[in-house]
């Protein structure tokens, strides 16, 4: 069996996650990017990264348009977190969908975080085919979040 897929980040892209996710901590939301903080499975530490919080069919989720990274790995073990923008701190539970259930939720998410994130779906956009999308869902795990009101 093959590792799973992910896209490890560029000194460069780093700097910039770094630099959005401190912009979202401080109530300035670029785009609508917002910060997850998810507790290391390994060091029981609160591990920060910016994300895009992505709304479909009146539910919101995180996809992770670069794989089976460490915050999914947190997630998973976590089974929740916080997003912060600002002083806004919303908690919550968090429950993977299975890949036959991604393929709206990709697309929307494509069509509206496409232009940031298309390099890391290995030529899959929102104009491919269902069974283009169906096939890269694998690479790229997606939560629905339910926040505690």
């Amino acid at each position: 069996m093959s590792e799973p897929y992910y896209l490890k980040g560029s000194p460069f892209t780093i700097r910039m996650n770094s630099l959005f996710g401190r912009l979202a901590r401080h109530g300035l939301s670029v785009f609508g990017m917002a910060e997850l903080s998810v507790r290391g499975r390994k060091s029981g530490q609160m591990q920060r990264i910016p994300v895009n919080p992505h709304r479909h069919g009146g539910n919101q989720y995180l996809v992770s348009a670069r794989g089976h990274s460490q915050w999914v790995r947190n997630m998973r073990v976590a089974g929740g977190g916080e997003v912060r923008t600002g002083r806004k701190i919303r908690s919550f539970t968090a429950a993977e969908i299975p890949d036959s259930e991604k393929l709206a939720i990709l697309r929307t998410y494509l069509e509206r975080w496409g232009w940031e994130v298309n390099q890391y779906f290995q030529g899959v956009t929102a104009k491919s085919s269902d069974a283009e999308i169906l096939a890269a869902a694998p690479d790229h795990p997606v939560f629905l979040i339910t926040t505690a009101s």
